[in-house]
């Protein structure tokens, strides 16, 4: 499923955050932005390149947890060496497995 080179975050981690994907996010996935900064922070993490997403910029995937073990994917772009969360929601079952293979 994901066979691209794993990505770095910028350091420290930051984050720019649109209103409407935060509420997006809550509304349709109850993910809320807390719990999406948390798994930028907590490990394990795999991150790979998202190119058939990345038209206008560079995006990317990340697989984590929260601080509660909640397994999340993420999709984000980095603006202005900021992380720009673009979708959170839990992991399917496909990638649970790929996460655990990164573990």
């Amino acid at each position: 499923m994901y066979t691209m080179p794993k990505i770095s975050l910028p350091k420290p981690v930051e984050f720019e955050w649109d209103s409407n994907n935060q509420e997006k996010n809550w509304l349709k996935h109850k993910v809320d932005y807390k719990e999406c900064e948390q798994v930028f922070r907590n490990t394990p993490q795999a991150i790979f390149e998202d190119p058939k997403h990345s038209q206008v910029e560079s995006r990317y995937t990340l697989f984590s947890q929260t601080d509660n073990q909640r397994l999340i994917v993420v999709t984000y772009t980095i603006r202005k060496n900021k992380v720009r969360v673009i979708s959170a929601r839990d992991q399917n079952k496909k990638e649970r497995s790929e996460y655990e293979k990164e573990k």
